[in-house]
């Protein structure tokens, strides 16, 4: 249970240093960190269903069985919206705006994969 609070506690943390790193105007850090609070949400999920998290297939295939149990589409459109942003720390293609509105859907996600936990 240990591991499990310790990704919550980062993807709160990330999520909370996007906010820095957009304010800031370093949008491939801000979408970066966003990516991470997504992956470690998922990975905390994981890990408390005794369901393997170590590579990036694993949270893909994690979020559609999720997707699937509680009937909730939703996820895996968020889950896909950060994977998203983490291409864009590489691309650097988004605007703040987009930046700042992926930031707000990556929250929601990360409030809903949370309340599975």
């Amino acid at each position: 249970m240990q591991q499990t609070r310790t990704y919550r506690q980062r993807s709160t943390g990330f999520l909370a240093k996007a906010r820095e790193e957009l304010n800031a105007g370093d949008l491939e850090q801000a979408s970066e960190k966003t990516w991470g609070a997504a992956a470690l949400i998922v990975k905390a999920v994981a890990e408390a269903r005794g369901l393997p998290h170590e590579k990036h297939s694993h949270l893909c295939g994690g979020v559609h069985s999720l997707a699937r149990q509680n009937r909730d589409r939703e996820l895996r459109w968020l889950f896909h919206l950060a994977n998203g942003l983490h291409v864009n720390f590489y691309e650097n293609t988004f605007d703040s705006q987009a930046v700042d509105e992926a930031i707000e859907d990556v929250e929601l996600f990360v409030s809903k994969v949370d309340r599975l936990i």
